[in-house]
C-alpha cells in the first residue's frame, strides 16, 4: 500500500469513477491507474469498487469504509509536509483562501493588505466561488480557509468561526421616486422591480425572509452573483437594489442613494471555515486572527486541536 494508491482511490470517487479523468488529474496514465487499483485490492483481499465489465460503477461496502480512512490518511500526510515547512520555511509558503466575490471585493482588502505586510514571502492565492464550491474546496483540501455567509456552518467536517455580522440595504437611483420619500417602507420597495442576489448567495435567504415577514411578494426582476452588477442595473433605473450593506460606498456610489431600511432585514453572519484535522501554518492562523481579533493564536490552536 502506498500514497499513490490512496490518492487514486480518493480521486476516483471525486471524478465520478471516470478513470480517464483520474489519470488526467493525477498526471499519470489510465492503465497505471487501473493497475494501482487492482494491486491495492489484491493486497487487501477485497473488491473496493463495483464493476460492470471494466467500468467502475461505485464503491463497494469495504470501499466506502476504506474511503473514510483514506481521506484521513491523506490529510495527515499533507499535515506532515506542512509541519516540516512550518519549521524549515517559517514565513514562506502558499495560503489558499476561497471566498465569494462580495467578501473578496469589500471585506478582505484591508485584511489582505495587513497580511501581505506581515508575510511578504507568502503567496496568497485568492479564489472566488459560490458557497457550495467554497464548501467543497475545503472538504477536498484544495483550500486552507473558506469565507462565506451560507453553507459553511452546516458541514460536520468543517470548523466555522464568526467573521462579522451585517445586514442588507436598499439602494436606488437618485432619480427614483423612492429617493424622495422621507420614511420609505418595504411595502414601498415591493411596488417596484427588485434587483438582488441569486438564491444561495450573499444572504439572499434573509432578503426573502424580510419581505415574507412583511407579507410581501416583490417581483425579483434581475438576480446577480455580485453587488457590482446589481448596482450597475440600479444605476440604469431598471429596479430597486437590495445588496449587502458593506458593498455600498458613499464616495464611489454617488449616483445611488441608500434608503433607511437596514433594520428591516435580519442579521447575517459571515463565517471563516477550515477543514477539521488540517494542520494550519502559523501564517494561516494569523490570517484568521486578522479577520477576528477575538480569535487569538492560542485559542485558535486549542479550538482546532479539540475539534479533531
Amino acid at each position: 500500500m502506498n500514497l499513490q494508491q490512496l490518492k487514486i482511490v480518493r480521486e476516483t470517487v471525486r471524478q465520478d469513477f471516470n478513470l480517464t479523468a483520474v489519470a488526467e488529474a493525477l498526471y499519470t496514465s489510465q492503465p497505471g491507474v487501473s493497475r494501482h487499483i487492482r494491486d491495492l485490492e489484491d493486497e487487501l483481499g477485497v473488491e473496493l469498487f463495483l464493476r460492470r465489465g471494466k467500468r467502475l460503477l461505485g464503491l463497494s461496502e469495504p470501499g466506502k469504509e476504506l474511503l473514510v480512512l483514506v481521506e484521513r490518511m491523506l490529510i495527515d500526510a499533507n499535515n506532515i509536509k506542512r509541519l516540516a515547512d512550518q519549521y524549515s520555511q517559517v514565513d514562506v509558503g502558499q495560503l489558499t483562501i476561497v471566498t465569494t466575490h462580495t467578501q473578496a471585493r469589500y471585506s478582505l482588502p484591508p485584511i489582505v493588505n495587513q497580511f501581505r505586510s506581515l508575510y511578504p514571502k507568502v503567496h496568497l492565492h485568492l479564489h472566488q466561488g459560490s458557497p457550495s464550491e467554497i464548501n467543497q474546496m475545503l472538504l477536498d483540501g484544495q483550500a486552507d480557509i473558506g469565507i462565506a455567509t451560507e453553507v459553511l456552518g452546516n458541514e460536520h467536517d468543517l470548523i466555522a468561526l464568526p467573521f462579522y455580522s451585517w445586514r442588507h440595504c436598499v439602494v436606488v437611483n437618485r432619480d427614483h421616486p423612492l429617493a424622495a420619500l422621507t420614511h420609505p417602507t418595504l411595502k414601498d420597495v415591493a411596488d417596484y422591480p427588485v434587483i438582488t442576489y441569486h438564491e444561495g448567495f450573499t444572504g439572499r435567504v434573509k432578503v426573502d425572509q424580510a419581505f415574507e415577514n412583511a407579507g410581501l411578494s416583490p417581483e425579483i426582476a434581475i438576480s446577480a452573483l455580485d453587488a457590482d452588477v446589481i448596482k450597475t442595473y440600479v444605476e440604469m433605473g431598471l429596479g430597486v437594489g437590495v445588496i449587502a450593506s458593506m458593498a455600498f460606498n458613499q464616495a464611489t456610489d454617488r449616483s445611488l442613494k441608500v434608503l433607511e431600511l437596514q433594520e428591516e432585514f435580519p442579521l447575517n453572519t459571515t463565517c471563516i471555515a477550515v477543514r477539521k484535522g488540517n494542520y494550519l501554518r502559523s501564517f494561516a492562523i494569523k490570517f484568521i486572527e486578522l479577520c477576528n481579533a477575538e480569535l487569538g493564536e492560542g485559542s485558535l490552536k486549542e479550538l482546532l486541536q479539540n475539534s479533531e
